[in-house]
């Protein structure tokens, strides 16, 4: 549907989730909160999708959450102030910000960042796997300007551009420029706004073309062996190599070394 705050679409072995609100620089409503994980698990669930792209439409990726919804709403004003509220939304009764299931399933995500992306945007981009930023981009934790604590920023950021660096952009609020995130790591890559997307398909069809298996086990290792200790990783490792071993994938794989040419997976 051409007019749905999310757009969706699979082209090849691609997966392209759109926000879709131009008008409102792509900023979250409650509802594209609550779609977005649903839309996510869509694309995890297909077996044809082997890479994801994240991006907005018009000259902005996102600018975080619609202060007017979120915020400003009469039942928001209502319940300001009070403790039990904010105890109640801290135990989960309240809107899980959407982007949190792009770091649960174990498919690879690029953000193709097209403008700015402030607030929850830069959130967003923070839970996909990798990022590629247009020369127009800038970025921005600036959660802190109104009163509140970043989404996934906290969690994702210090493990992107190291702890000092987070620290900074999380309680300074300064927004950034897209060199500056290529120079701190906190993207992959900058690019021509012009080629933006060409460029984010392109490392995605180059993730696509590889063993299914082999990356959706090597997602789930760089994830454990952030939090494991060594015995446990080696024991995990152990099983999913294991695994691999077995695959189909492998086989094709090997086999097109020695036959020197490109390997077709399927994902057996």
């Amino acid at each position: 549907m051409p007019d749905a705050e999310i757009l969706y679409k699979v082209e090849g072995a691609v997966a392209v989730i759109t926000l879709n609100r131009p008008e409102s620089l792509n900023a979250f409503t409650n509802k594209m909160h609550e779609d977005l994980p649903k839309i996510i698990e869509e694309a995890g669930r297909d077996e044809r999708v082997r890479a994801i792209v994240v991006t907005g439409a018009g000259r902005c990726f996102c600018a975080g959450n619609d202060v007017k919804e979120t915020f400003l709403s009469e039942g928001h004003a209502s319940k300001r102030g009070s403790r039990e509220v904010a105890f109640r939304q801290l135990l989960g009764e309240h809107v899980v910000p959407g982007g949190h299931k792009l770091l649960e399933i174990n498919k690879p995500s690029i953000a193709a960042v097209n403008g700015a992306a402030v607030g929850y945007g830069v959130d967003l981009a923070l839970s996909c796997s990798m990022r590629i930023a247009s020369d127009k981009a800038k970025f921005g934790e600036v959660f802190v300007n109104v009163g509140l604590v970043t989404d996934e920023g906290m969690m994702m950021l210090p493990r992107i551009v190291g702890l000092a660096k987070a620290y900074e952009l999380i309680t300074t609020a300064d927004i950034i420029d897209a060199a500056e995130a290529g120079k701190i790591g906190l993207v992959n890559r900058v690019v021509p706004h012009e080629q933006l997307m060409t460029a984010a398909m392109e490392m995605a069809n180059k993730i696509a073309s590889k063993a299914p298996i082999a990356i959706s086990l090597a997602m789930e290792g760089i994830r454990k062996g952030l939090d494991l200790d060594w015995e446990n990783y080696m024991r995990f490792h152990a099983q999913a190599i294991t695994f691999c071993l077995n695959s189909e994938d492998h086989l094709e794989g090997a086999r097109a070394f020695m036959e020197k040419r490109p390997p077709i997976f399927k994902g057996k």
